[in-house]
């Protein structure tokens, strides 16, 4: 008999809740037109990949051999070249920011190649931007390699040597939307999971509704579910959404189960909204609690899931920090799903880890959430 009457009042919060992000325009925002612009933004506006990187090719001593070679450098999509007979012709644009480099194939290039030397490529880059620099050495060591391995005979014969084969698993183009889409639909559930649920509540704290619903005979953990549920079917139809677009719209391979998928975000919900409903238990407040859901939430998430910065890169001290991020977790998880299909011994342990956050938040929820009135 208690545990009817328990079903019959959360059944009654939960349509309750329902009606409420109905009404409220702020709730259909975050949850359905803010996943919209985040994919579009990192599907089309952010973008990993380096092409057209804008360099200057430098031929100190024309010849059939070099104007080859030059003509690899115009054919590869990462360059824009522009060619002078003088690295001084360049000099000022690099300076200027408007080159991200100088390619100077030395007079002796011909000869050195004909006589079975070491025949060397000399590269001057930007270095106030340490990664274009890398990209742009990477870029002409590869074009170069791909270009003496083109010359089969003739007047240029290849040094021998290890010839490297290089095979791109999962995302072959090294398409960098291919990773940061999947990756967004985390930051998505943290802001539905997070950032709305912790505005909602915080605001009937501020209304005096939840007082009002304290003086019922319903209990703070039917208080808890009557509240999540909603926002979790809510963050799982978000996830829809993004699913659609990113198959549809970015063109993004879906190589796992949907199985696989909606679990993983709905274990990841969990921590998600239990943090939410945690701050605005204690905060009561909705500019404060949006402050610190987007501090506590949205920004590890954003920074130290490894969705735009790679965690083995950071200071041994982020490293362990990055345990505590729920995103952490699921990041990795989500590029699997899409890109190389079910890994479900990597799945279990990211839900193993996103259940016991939960449980830990959502229990600290409950008892924060307490039936009395401050």
């Amino acid at each position: 008999m208690r545990l009817r009457d328990s079903l019959r009042r959360i059944r009654a919060l939960v349509r309750k809740e329902t009606r409420q992000i109905l009404r409220d325009p702020s709730s259909i925002l975050i949850a359905f037109i803010l996943p919209i612009l985040l994919l579009f933004l990192f599907g089309y506006g952010v973008s990993l990949d380096t092409k057209n990187v804008r360099v200057g090719l430098v031929v100190e001593s024309p010849s059939p051999v070099t104007a080859s070679l030059a003509g690899a450098f115009r054919g590869t999509p990462y360059f824009q070249v522009s060619e002078g007979r003088d690295r001084r012709e360049f000099e000022d644009s690099l300076m200027r920011g408007h080159l991200r480099g100088i390619v100077v194939v030395p007079k002796m290039f011909t000869e050195d190649l004909a006589a079975g030397r070491r025949a060397a490529v000399q590269v001057l880059t930007d270095g106030t931007d340490p990664n274009t620099a890398k990209f742009v050495q990477a870029y002409t060591e590869g074009t170069v390699a791909l270009w003496l391995a083109g010359q089969g005979s003739g007047a240029v014969q290849a040094p021998a040597g290890l010839t490297v084969e290089q095979r791109f698993w999962f995302n072959p183009e090294l398409a960098s939307r291919f990773f940061l889409v999947p990756g967004a639909i985390a930051i998505v559930l943290t802001l539905v999971g997070t950032l709305l649920t912790s505005l909602v509540v915080a605001r009937e704290w501020e209304r005096g509704t939840m007082e009002a619903m304290m003086a019922t005979p319903v209990s703070a953990l039917e208080i808890v579910i009557g509240k999540l549920v909603p926002y979790f079917i809510l963050g799982l139809a978000s996830v829809t959404l993004c699913l659609v677009l990113a198959t549809l719209v970015f063109q993004v391979p879906f190589r796992g189960s949907f199985f696989a998928l909606y679990l993983l975000a709905a274990v990841f919900l969990l921590p998600s909204l239990g943090l939410g409903l945690l701050i605005s238990s204690l905060t009561k407040n909705q500019f404060l609690a949006s402050q610190i859901a987007l501090l506590s939430g949205f920004l590890p998430a954003f920074l130290l899931s490894g969705f735009l910065f790679q965690i083995g890169s950071m200071p041994v001290a982020i490293r362990f920090l990055t345990a505590v991020v729920p995103a952490r977790h699921l990041v990795p998880s989500l590029s699997s799903v899409f890109l190389a299909g079910d890994i479900w011994p990597m799945y279990l342990e990211a839900i193993a880890i996103l259940a016991l956050m939960g449980a830990v938040l959502l229990t600290v929820s409950v008892r924060m959430t307490r039936k009395r009135i401050d």
